[in-house]
């Protein structure tokens, strides 16, 4: 098992990678990687596919066994590196993030290879949204009103 890193200082290289990433979505979409916080989201893009890069976690908010143990199965280790309370304030947008915070990469994803299991599937379609937050409204909706598929 690796030896898991620590950061305490807001100064690390990592750190500014990580604030870069989540301000800029131009930086996202050029190293076609994600932010996400939470656990739930954490376990939903490994029960996805996703794979994850790095996992900033505080262990004030959740140990490293518990941590651990989101990848169960096959899913890859990412790097896990335990950060300060000071770092993971300035990391974390929300409160109930469960002291995580990760960098996952993007998956390529195309409507030749969207499966829909319905004859006459339901499909929301969003173009152009004005605020990420709008999406995020959009997909839970969708997912409530049990929709196929979110474009």
């Amino acid at each position: 098992m690796h030896e898991i890193k620590q950061i305490s200082s807001l100064q690390n290289a990592l750190v500014k990678k990580f604030l870069l990433l989540q301000e800029k979505s131009r930086e996202r979409k050029r190293e076609e990687k994600f932010v996400l916080e939470g656990r739930k989201e954490l376990q939903l893009a490994i029960k996805a596919g996703y794979h994850m890069e790095t996992v900033l976690f505080y262990e004030g908010l959740i140990s490293i066994d518990e941590l651990n143990s989101l990848f169960k199965g096959g899913a890859p280790k990412p790097e896990r590196i335990t950060v300060s309370k000071e770092v993971f304030q300035k990391l974390a947008y929300r409160d109930s993030t469960g002291g995580i915070v990760a960098i996952g990469h993007c998956m390529k994803h195309d409507l030749e290879s969207l499966v829909l299991n319905k004859k006459k599937p339901l499909i929301l379609v969003a173009e152009a949204p004005e605020k990420p937050g709008n999406i995020g409204a959009l997909l839970r909706t969708a997912d409530a009103a049990k929709l196929d598929a979110v474009i």
